[in-house]
């Protein structure tokens, strides 16, 4: 069943993880009010949702306090609402808010609307989540020099050397 989740004044918007790295689930986490919604993201998705917010407020006002000290803790969640197969960040200058779109992964050949969800952020809240982003993504395994996917201590299958010898950490 497909589901809209719009947070109009969200009061808390985190990215946070479960497990250790080479194994970490990333997850987009907000509440509004007694309503809580839990997105299932990608490492990849994280680091560019965080370099996007960057670049977008580079452009904005300076925002007031940010608390980039900020926990990176999860509330408590059973199920994700749904995996996040595309990210948007758009900018309302009207209501001086960056608002992130979310779209459900759909599987090939799935006949229904996938669910959607909305966060409509204040500067402070996008620089934030941009900083915590970032700190997560930069804290798990480094990025292989030629192709740019996580490197394992034993050095992994890298796309770019076609079967020969793999970068190792």
């Amino acid at each position: 069943m497909s589901e809209i989740f719009e947070f109009s004044q969200p009061s808390r918007v985190v990215v946070g993880i479960i497990g250790v790295p080479g194994q970490r689930e990333f997850f987009l986490q907000a509440r509004e009010g007694e309503v809580i919604v839990t997105l299932k993201v990608e490492k990849q998705q994280v680091a560019a949702l965080s370099l996007h917010l960057g670049d977008l407020l580079q452009d904005l006002a300076r925002p007031g306090h940010v608390d980039d000290e900020g926990a990176a803790d999860l509330e408590v969640f059973i199920e994700p609402s749904f995996v996040v197969g595309g990210l948007g960040v758009a900018y309302d200058p009207e209501e001086d808010r960056v608002v992130i779109m979310a779209q459900e992964r759909m599987r090939e050949g799935e006949d229904r609307e996938g669910s959607e969800a909305r966060f409509s952020l204040t500067r402070e809240q996008a620089v934030e989540l941009a900083i915590l982003g970032t700190r997560l993504v930069e804290s798990g395994r480094p990025p292989c020099p030629l192709c740019g996917f996580p490197l394992d201590p034993r050095g992994h299958a890298c796309p770019r050397t076609n079967g020969n010898s793999a970068p190792l950490t």
